[in-house]
């Protein structure tokens, strides 16, 4: 089964809005992909085409320096960050025309 453009880019933008809503915490594929309702394998594919992007930033160490050898974690980069930031503030500023 195939996957459209338009669709693959809904899930991207689930993907990014999950990762703003828990910036700065990196988090790793396999909570992103539950979270997302995604089999593990299209989210990890997502996720690298973010990456090439400049969108996200991979992970590779644990927080006590540590190289991870088969896992990643993910969060936004700081230009994508800056871009939500500034989406989410306008979108918070419309009032409808009552």
């Amino acid at each position: 089964m195939r996957i459209s453009k338009e669709k693959k880019d809904k899930i991207a933008e689930q993907i990014l809005a999950f990762l703003y809503s828990t910036t700065p915490k990196p988090m790793f594929t396999s909570y992103i992909a539950k979270e997302i309702a995604r089999d593990e394998e299209f989210t990890k594919k997502i996720l690298l085409d973010l990456f090439s992007k400049k969108l996200i930033i991979e992970v590779k160490k644990n927080p006590s320096g540590k190289q991870y050898i088969k896992r990643s974690r993910w969060k936004l980069s700081e230009i994508a960050y800056q871009s939500y930031k500034k989406s989410q503030e306008n979108n918070n500023s419309y009032i409808p025309p009552y």
